[in-house]
């Protein structure tokens, strides 16, 4: 049975400590994450009037990339809603921007139907516009998954390493040692203690062995525990960290279950 045995989950970012499991369960839902968890973005866009230094394609791309609150509970996918594509409120969230003076387009300027969708951050440049010039359109935002385009990913940087092992015989370490393996070591978790060499903070150790590498051989053992994980990711802002995890977990549980039926 997989254990979460510590989670520090914040609004944007989280760290996890998973153990009694394998690699490709953890990178199954660093997978899951990055490809099944739906969100919204825009992908459909209708100029007026562009007359900025950017074609419409990069501008549509650039608005495509600006991460949108999304709320699963409420937006479905445009192919499963009942208005078969049309694009309705329970599947499409539309946007106005109209900039017609000189000066930086920002996501801020992306005027939602409703204000529940503002765009998260505001600040992110779009194009700038110079005298006489306008950019005036309308956009669409569906969800989508990761596996379809990268403007669906909702995470960032997931990934996961294993748990720090590390075993210290004192027997065959001395002051000299001690000290070597202390100043070698990238993170400074190695500290002294009454003439002993300890960890402080071993869930910081990289394994790169630095230490291993200065003293007798097997005064120190640097591996990683096969069964034991620590994950961590970031988000976008479109979906809190705690969604985000939940969401992969369900989806990997009913992939599980069909994989059951089809081979039951």
């Amino acid at each position: 049975m997989v254990k979460i045995e510590s989670a520090d989950i914040k609004e944007r970012e989280a760290r996890l400590v998973i153990s009694d499991t394998s690699p490709y369960f953890v990178n199954a839902l660093r997978r899951a994450m990055l490809r099944e968890v739906p969100k919204l973005a825009i992908e459909d866009v209708i100029f007026y009037e562009n007359s900025s230094p950017l074609f419409d394609e990069i501008i549509a791309h650039r608005l495509g990339m600006i991460p949108l609150p999304t709320d699963l509970d409420v937006l479905v996918p445009r192919e499963e809603c009942t208005c078969n594509g049309e694009g309705c409120p329970n599947c499409t969230v539309r946007y106005t921007l109209s900039r017609e003076e000189p000066g930086m387009v920002y996501s801020g300027d992306l005027q939602p139907e409703n204000e529940k969708w503002r765009v998260i951050d505001p600040n992110i440049p779009i194009v700038e516009l110079f005298e006489g010039q306008k950019l005036i359109l309308e956009a669409e935002a569906i969800l989508g998954k990761g596996k379809d385009h990268a403007k669906w990913q909702a995470v960032v940087a997931p990934g996961y390493k294993y748990y720090p092992i590390i075993e210290i015989n004192q027997d065959k370490l001395d002051e000299d040692s001690i000290k070597k393996a202390i100043e070698i070591c990238p993170k400074k978790i190695l500290e002294e203690k009454e003439g002993k060499l300890v960890v402080k903070d071993i869930e910081k150790c990289t394994l790169c062995k630095s230490c291993v590498e200065v003293v007798e051989e097997g005064a120190i053992q640097v591996r990683g525990d096969e069964t034991k994980f620590i994950f961590t990711y970031e988000t976008d802002g479109s979906l809190d960290a705690k969604t985000l995890i939940i969401k992969a977990a369900e989806i990997l549980e009913n992939k599980f279950k069909e994989l059951e039926k089809l081979i039951g």
